[in-house]
């Protein structure tokens, strides 16, 4: 007891400092950001043009009292973080179209203040090559295969740019020619039609190529192949529409700059949950593209139309 007894005295004596120590501390007034606005600037806008000039650029500038950094939601489901309270942002749905933009100024202890208004851009992007190489022209149709006979017909890379810069390539994994666990992949046929009311897609031909890193969020295994059972949207014509691409991996990596949207969930074989496919580099006979799965990892497709034999 008598062993306890001095362990305890000094313990208590450091407890009654702290104690002391705690009560002659002060915590600053935290208030949140006030008198938050923010402008925006349509670039290309003037008195014929009041939605700007087609490209869907538009200038940001934020202010507010008591500010640390600026978060802004444009309302097509992207966001960018702003320290500074400058921002620049492409609005890539073809068209006019109105969107919401949310700026969240952000102050000392995270307390926040918002401020919403609507704007209303014009995208009027084209890439009728791009449509003629996928389809054959107006009035044709176009049947496209995976490049099972390449190097690379499927690949891995980053999302987001790594320590050495890498961020546009498949860095991770780079398939060999005939993948013995992509076998059932290799049979898909891809159908591109170009009318004079755009362009349209369907896969003919094939189930869906569900990759190991994306199954368990539908709950099946990995690396193998999967019907409409699993995922619906594998049947059907699906509409294509063309936007300008806006990824860093597009605008660094010296990509086309058009990214395919399919309609109802639409995708080309390899599914990752996304109906959004970057073209890297397409001709009238190949075709590659980038596909996003998450924040980490970007798969990277390769097409041909010429049936490869084994």
């Amino acid at each position: 007891m008598k062993t306890l007894k001095y362990i305890l005295i000094p313990f208590c004596a450091a407890l009654f400092i702290m104690g002391c120590q705690d009560e002659d501390l002060e915590i600053g007034k935290i208030t949140a950001p006030s008198n938050l606005d923010f402008t925006e600037t349509i670039v290309g806008a003037d008195p014929s043009n009041p939605n700007g000039d087609g490209d869907g650029f538009v200038n940001f500038t934020a202010t507010a009292d008591n500010a640390i950094t600026f978060i802004y939601n444009f309302g097509d489901n992207t966001d960018n973080v702003a320290s500074t309270g400058d921002a620049r942002h492409r609005f890539t749905k073809v068209g006019v179209n109105e969107y919401t933009v949310t700026v969240t100024a952000s102050g000392p202890g995270g307390l926040q203040s918002s401020k919403s208004k609507n704007i209303i851009v014009k995208s009027s992007f084209e890439d009728q090559e791009a449509m003629d190489f996928l389809s054959g022209g107006i009035g044709s149709s176009k049947t496209w295969y995976w490049a099972a006979d390449k190097s690379g017909n499927i690949g891995l890379g980053p999302n987001t740019v790594q320590s050495g810069g890498e961020h546009t390539y498949d860095q991770y994994f780079s398939a060999p020619p005939w993948l013995e666990d992509k076998l059932c992949m290799y049979e898909a046929e891809l159908v591109f039609t170009q009318t004079a009311q755009g362009l349209t897609y369907e896969q003919t031909v094939g189930e869906a190529y569900i990759p190991g890193t994306y199954s368990g969020n539908l709950g099946v295994d990995g690396d193998t192949c999967h019907g409409a059972d699993v995922v619906p949207s594998l049947v059907g014509v699906k509409n294509v529409s063309l936007t300008p691409s806006s990824s860093i991996a597009t605008i660094d990596g010296d990509y086309r700059g058009t990214t395919l949207n399919f309609s109802d969930g639409g995708f080309m074989c390899w599914y990752v949950g996304s109906s959004v496919f970057e073209i890297i580099e397409i001709t009238d006979s190949i075709l590659k593209v980038r596909v996003e799965e998450s924040d980490d990892f970007a798969w990277y497709c390769y097409f041909q139309t010429e049936k490869p034999e084994r």
